[in-house]
């Protein structure tokens, strides 16, 4: 999540509050800004308890629960409002102390007693980044809680980029930034899908832009650190401009980062090799000269009929990633078709040989871009 945008579910009972999500740095983020929103006049001090909710074991689960419980029925000192926070919780998952039985009894008690009304004036904030959402306890929230939630969007699904997108395009218009196209999907690849990253690297263009707000390819570019997943978009964009030196530099990057060498395989290489290959088969097949900018490409689709693009591979939605493809179709000239045939059936043997060998992966990855990329 980055970040999916936040989905709320609106209830009848505005007295208690969730922020839930695997984003961690949004999740963290939004229940920081909530918590604020709710505190009492009387401010933090008198009108805010916080219950730390890191557990290390299910008595220290049950502990929390029930001090929060304790909280929302003790009188507040001042005034006539008060915030019970149980912030970051722990326990709501299906690990560690969420696995315990005697935990998730102690959840389902928790959820009848919200579930039966808050004393007036009381209101409770829930945050947590991971939770079961199997559990009843998850289930039922929606019932009398107002909750938001932030999901890490995936960045091996197919589609990642759109959803990301979407996200950053919500996120500039809050600082007023316009991205142009291009641009848009080279911050995203550069900058990956959490949100925190995504907001960091916004707020850096903000400050450099001043009174400008058109945001370019080469602004993102120098300013637009690499996460992991934008080093592996890089490595892919060498590897279609036949760049050994720099893959193999990539390469090592990747390893030293921490990234699985079966991870690199399916998330940069074999996509890279795959997308050069159909669309060098689709432009010599239909005769059609090779776009010179990726997002002539959609334009090229749009112009031949269904059956010659059914075999393309599609995003989760069933759409065609038009601009991926045309990333690989206006490199394409650099490559032989019977190169990029011989470059997949190189990529299926490393995947056998990391799978089902001893061989040093580092070593197998490397000679497989070598037979990729170095000329004939």
């Amino acid at each position: 999540m980055p970040p999916r945008k936040k989905r709320t579910i609106t209830s009848e009972t505005p007295s208690v509050f969730a922020v839930l999500g695997s984003d961690e740095g949004e999740t963290k983020r939004r229940a920081n800004e909530l918590a604020n929103e709710l505190t009492p006049e009387q401010g933090a001090e008198f009108g805010v308890d916080t219950v730390d909710g890191m557990a290390d074991n299910a008595e220290q689960a049950m502990l929390r629960i029930r001090q929060v419980k304790e909280a929302i029925q003790t009188l507040p000192f001042l005034g006539h409002d008060k915030l019970v926070w149980l912030k970051n919780a722990n326990f709501l998952s299906d690990a560690g102390p969420g696995r315990s039985t005697a935990v998730q009894e102690a959840l389902e008690d928790l959820k009848e007693f919200l579930g039966r009304g808050l004393p007036d004036g009381v209101r409770f904030l829930l945050s947590a980044s991971e939770i079961d959402k199997r559990r009843s306890f998850y289930k039922s929230l929606g019932k009398f809680a107002k909750v938001e939630q932030f999901d890490r969007i995936d960045p091996t699904r197919p589609g990642w980029e759109e959803e990301v997108q979407a996200v950053v395009h919500r996120l500039a218009a809050d600082l007023e930034l316009r991205f142009e196209p291009e641009a848009l999907e080279v911050f995203v690849r550069l900058a990956g899908s959490d949100g925190r990253q995504l907001r960091n690297e916004l707020q850096k263009i903000d400050l450099y832009l001043g009174d400008k707000r058109a945001v370019t390819v080469e602004i993102v570019r120098a300013l637009v650190a690499k996460s992991a997943s934008g080093v592996i978009w890089e490595l892919g964009t060498c590897i279609s401009k036949r760049q050994l030196g720099e893959s193999l530099t990539l390469l090592d990057q990747l390893i030293f980062q921490g990234e699985t060498p079966i991870g690199i395989l399916y998330a940069a290489v074999i996509p890279t090799v795959r997308n050069l290959l159909v669309t060098k088969d689709l432009l010599l097949r239909h005769n059609i000269d090779r776009p010179h900018a990726p997002l002539q490409f959609s334009s090229i689709l749009g112009r031949l009929p269904e059956e010659a693009i059914r075999h393309l591979p599609r995003r989760k939605d069933g759409g065609i990633n038009a601009y991926g493809l045309g990333l690989a179709a206006s490199e394409t000239y650099r490559f032989e078709l019977f190169e990029l045939i011989e470059g997949l059936r190189a990529c299926m043997q490393a995947n056998i040989q990391l799978v089902t060998t001893q061989l040093e992966p580092k070593l197998v990855l490397s000679q497989l871009l070598v037979k990729v990329i170095a000329q004939r």
